[in-house]
């Protein structure tokens, strides 16, 4: 643990060195998430309500493109019991200025469970990351994200079944 702790401190004060301008801040966030299944669920199949924390960095490389890196806790999966899964997540968004209070940013998004061992969900997951930002002061915004989700959340090798996350989400936050 560690190790990981000083390779992220290390990677991060070396993009930041080759960086124009560097943002920290902090995000929460409301989540509407859900499960796509394959084949489909024979079962009712509601959405789940949850939080997301985080605090990120955003590093620009030039005064319109930027790269924001985020470590985020969020609450997903559908609204039965059995089906909640709360996740450590890292979305990586490249980020375009649309104007002086737009922005638009894609990427990836790596995701560790953080729960129970052996409950049927994969400990690692992938997805992909599309979000809107708006700048509301220089320091405050309020931004919108949709997470498609590209790897199957459940564990293979106890069930043939294929589940995928979506979650929209509705945050706030503050850049220091």
């Amino acid at each position: 643990m560690k190790k990981l702790l000083f390779a992220l401190v290390f990677v991060a004060f070396t993009v930041s060195g080759f960086s124009q301008d560097v943002r920290y801040g902090v995000r929460g966030a409301l989540n509407i998430s859900n499960l796509d299944f394959d084949p489909d669920a024979d079962f009712e199949n509601k959405h789940r309500n949850g939080f997301a924390f985080a605090g990120f960095v955003d590093y620009g490389f030039t005064e319109d493109i930027s790269l924001l890196t985020e470590i985020q806790w969020s609450a997903e999966g559908g609204k039965d019991e059995s089906l909640r899964a709360d996740y450590i997540k890292m979305p990586i968004l490249l980020r375009f200025m649309l104007s002086d209070r737009f922005t638009v940013g894609v990427g990836p998004q790596p995701a560790l469970k953080t729960w129970e061992d052996k409950d049927g969900f994969a400990t690692f997951t992938f997805s992909g990351v599309a979000g809107l930002e708006y700048m509301i002061t220089d320091e405050l915004f309020i931004d919108t994200r949709l997470t498609l989700g590209l790897s199957n959340i459940l564990d293979e090798d106890l069930t043939d079944t294929k589940a995928t996350n979506h979650v929209i989400q509705f945050g706030f936050g503050i850049k220091l």
